[in-house]
């Protein structure tokens, strides 16, 4: 079961995770978009964090909401309405939760991945998050209906992020800022694939 401390974990522990990797994604968002994701990645989070320290969440639902409202003020480009939308929704699929089961946490990541597809209209191979966080959720179906637990499920969700983040390095993009580049966004590994994959292993390397 995953409890509203684990999440709180989670929250804490992505922080770090982008403040270490703000230069790595800011690299790769400076070959196909606004040379800023790790920036405002990094921002966001220690924003969440703070927040989240400052007025302790009474479940769940709360604790992701203060994520999402974080985001959505704090982060520029994309990334904010995008990432705020998955935690918005993720937070809403948590409502009366005090814990969560392995089909609970297909239904956040469910969730979240609806929200980001609706909000930016991406699909599969655009070259955008939705090609970790798409493969990444039909790993965690296809583990949950086998009877795995939290733990598996993630690590298999995990795997199939880490190939799809890979798999948009030969992809044109067709949407965002990196679409603008046409071809010349061939070759490069998309940014927001990128951090949602490390948003996906963190969870699995903190839930079990």
């Amino acid at each position: 079961m995953v409890s509203r401390d684990d999440v709180l974990a989670w929250i804490d522990e992505l922080q770090k995770v982008y403040a270490a990797n703000r230069q790595y994604l800011t690299d790769l968002d400076s070959a196909i978009g606004d040379a800023d994701h790790g920036i405002n990645m990094d921002r966001g989070f220690t924003t969440a964090k703070a927040e989240l320290e400052k007025t302790p969440p009474a479940d769940i639902n709360a604790a992701l909401k203060t994520v999402a409202m974080a985001l959505i003020r704090t982060v520029g480009g994309a990334a904010g309405p995008l990432y705020g939308t998955f935690f918005m929704r993720a937070a809403a699929a948590c409502a009366n939760k005090q814990e969560l089961d392995a089909a609970d946490v297909v239904a956040l990541f469910e969730a979240g991945l609806a929200g980001v597809i609706q909000r930016g209209k991406a699909e599969l191979n655009d070259k955008t998050m939705v090609d970790a966080l798409s493969p990444a959720l039909e790993a965690m179906k296809q583990a949950l209906q086998n009877g795995h637990g939290i733990k598996e499920m993630l690590q298999s969700a995990t795997e199939a992020a880490e190939t799809g983040m890979k798999n948009t390095i030969p992809l044109k993009a067709r949407k965002g800022r990196a679409s603008y580049l046409g071809d010349r966004s061939i070759g490069h590994q998309d940014p927001g694939a990128t951090s949602s994959y490390l948003m996906i292993k963190t969870a699995a390397d903190l839930w079990s």
